[in-house]
């Protein structure tokens, strides 16, 4: 298993939970001290651990790592893109700079990651790709620009290459899970110019919920994607019946759900450039400031993982409930 964006966050969880599964984990990310602080997780949980210091950003990197991972841990079964990194800021106050960097980490990095794994999977005829995106993939909102533009870009390169695989008949799988708001570190080290302190878009999830999925998807890869959280099932369907009222809407709520009372504090790190978890930082593990905010547990992701068993005992409520109608009908 490869997992991008390991040292914090979503990917940490998730590198955790194949771990917890007893697989031979590679992480990759950029911080030393974070990927250091994954890897020991994933051994205390069982698994075999793999850190690979890398910007995704880079293709040669990826490769490069791609390529000592077949080497140290075996052929690459499943390969996890998750890595990002973003700018809260209104459009007017994002930086071109800014802006192709957040492109060529969160778009590009999944390019990559992608590539190299095909280059592998193909050739074998078996493997399954899990590209971790976001309800933002399909209903953007104010302040995250670069975020929402990179996980559209994310899903249409991935409906691409699904029609691809699937016209050559190739055994090799990719699929998308489309994660809601979650509590991680992000929060604390994303570049921000709001005024006050960042957060995540309430109901907030714990990111072992979105592992949860991940590890899901993983085994299930012939699916062409996975909504986790009730929110997000909710907002792809509202944007579907209703997109102009949705940007009327977050018009009014976006900018203040997305900020919390506190005032920003001066010196605060920002990992668009460097890692906030390199050597001269710290290990931010996996949970962000909202624990006491966030939901352990979504209903939904069972729904998610049940969908056949839940599809047919609809249908045979709805075909009890048609059979009762039949009867009463018949008395009358």
């Amino acid at each position: 298993m490869v997992v991008t964006g390991a040292s914090a966050g979503v990917g940490r969880a998730a590198a955790r939970a194949f771990g917890a599964r007893g697989d031979s984990v590679a992480l990759l990310a950029r911080g030393e001290r974070g990927l250091e602080a994954a890897a020991e997780e994933v051994r205390a949980a069982g698994g075999q651990a793999l850190p690979i210091s890398v910007d995704v950003a880079d293709h040669r990197q990826v490769e490069e790592a791609a390529r000592r991972v077949e080497e140290e841990l075996g052929p690459i079964d499943v390969w996890v893109n998750v890595a990002f990194s973003t700018v809260f800021a209104p459009v007017t106050e994002i930086e071109p700079e800014e802006y192709r960097r957040m492109t060529e980490v969160t778009y590009l990095g999944y390019v990559y990651g992608t590539k190299a794994a095909l280059d592998r999977m193909l050739p074998r005829g078996e493997g399954a790709i899990v590209q971790v995106g976001s309800a933002l993939a399909y209903r953007a909102i104010p302040l995250q620009s670069g975020y929402c533009a990179a996980k559209h870009a994310i899903k249409g390169f991935t409906e691409s290459l699904r029609c691809e695989l699937m016209h050559e008949k190739s055994g090799v799988r990719v699929t998308m899970v489309q994660l809601p708001a979650v509590n991680t570190p992000q929060f604390d080290w994303v570049l921000s110019r709001l005024p006050n302190r960042p957060q995540p878009v309430p109901p907030i999830y714990q990111p072992e919920i979105a592992a949860r999925a991940i590890v899901f998807a993983a085994d299930h890869p012939e699916r062409k994607e996975f909504w986790v959280g009730a929110m997000t099932a909710a907002t792809l369907l509202a944007d579907r019946v209703a997109p102009a009222l949705l940007d009327r809407y977050l018009a009014r709520t976006g900018f203040s759900s997305q900020q919390t009372s506190e005032h920003r504090r001066a010196g605060r790190p920002a990992n668009l450039w460097e890692p906030a978890d390199d050597e001269g930082g710290r290990d931010h593990g996996a949970h962000g400031r909202f624990d006491s905010r966030s939901h352990s547990r979504s209903p939904q992701v069972w729904v998610s993982e049940h969908r056949r068993l839940v599809t047919a005992a609809g249908a045979a409520a709805g075909l009890a409930g048609l059979t009762w109608l039949a009867r009463r009908a018949g008395t009358t």
